[in-house]
């Protein structure tokens, strides 16, 4: 799989990082027109920009307009801090507090990104790895099984740290690799993974049964806390929730491609909620 490569320095923002709390600041600027994605990366005059890590989707922190916040299991915080870059360590770069009365934390390290696109929010999609890259910034790599292990993106779903949530344009043995690490890490108990619920099911009786009780993948809980939004914990209108919001995904153990969660999650007993395939199952279009 052939990606850009462009060597910079990357940031941890927020007391409680999670996915989309990494910016990247590239050491060229002008290597973003280097970039022959559908979606243009939206950065400053310094060339910073957001983040997205590639196939994984780390546990929310602060969604929605309540900053609502899954389940950080014991020494996940503290552990997400340093898992991002290998060696990241946040340091207050200024103690205000915001509206939301959270401490703003930041540390930079030095490393690049392989990426091939953006994201429809301007979103740079990449694989992050550490120091120097394996060739010159602004080039073209092929990006195979032993690189990805080297990123943090393998990292984080090795450790259990976060799941993994595929899209289309990461390619098979990519997928196939991390697919394999986080069935060992989940077998093994690992990170987020004793907490999970996703498939065996989780019991909503509040918004607590979400933040505080059990651990659900990423993309389903925020979908669970825009329907919250509406108005109602009752989930009897959630599949046809899910109908609407129309995700667009592939089921890889039957080749089904399907639109809407609804497909595979599953409302029980009338509150209790499970997704019937894994995650590693599913491979999603951009939006």
């Amino acid at each position: 799989m052939t990606m850009l490569l462009i060597q910079g320095s990357s940031q941890v923002v927020g007391a409680q990082p999670d996915g989309d709390s990494i910016h990247f600041t590239p050491d060229d600027p002008n290597d973003w027109n280097l970039l022959h994605g559908t979606n243009t990366v939206h950065h400053n005059g310094q060339g910073r920009t957001q983040l997205r890590l590639d196939a994984i989707d780390a546990t929310e922190t602060h969604y929605g307009p309540n900053r609502d916040h899954q389940l950080l299991v014991p020494g996940q915080r503290r552990r997400r801090r340093t898992a991002h870059l290998p060696r990241l360590q946040p340091v207050p770069a200024r103690r205000e507090r915001d509206h939301h009365h959270h401490h703003r934390h930041a540390g930079r390290d030095p490393g690049f990104i392989l990426t091939r696109d953006a994201d429809q929010f301007g979103r740079c999609i990449a694989l992050v790895g550490e120091g120097q890259g394996p060739a010159d910034s602004g080039t073209d790599v092929n990006v195979d099984v032993p690189l990805l292990r080297t990123t943090a993106n393998h990292r984080l779903v090795a450790t259990g740290l976060a799941y993994p949530t595929f899209y289309r344009n990461l390619f098979p043995d990519l997928r196939d690799e991390l697919t394999a690490v986080a069935v060992a890490a989940r077998a093994a108990g690992l990170g987020l993974w004793p907490q999970d619920a996703t498939t065996t099911g989780v019991k909503i009786t509040g918004l607590t049964s979400v933040t505080q009780d059990a651990v659900i993948l990423p993309k389903l809980f925020r979908r669970l806390i825009d329907y919250f939004q509406l108005g109602s914990f009752n989930l009897d209108g959630f599949p046809a929730y899910l109908a609407q919001r129309a995700d667009k995904y592939t089921i890889l153990s039957t080749g089904h491609f399907t639109t809407g969660l609804d497909f595979v999650v599953k409302v029980t007993n009338g509150n209790t909620l499970a997704m019937t395939n894994p995650p590693e199952d599913l491979v999603f279009d951009e939006a």
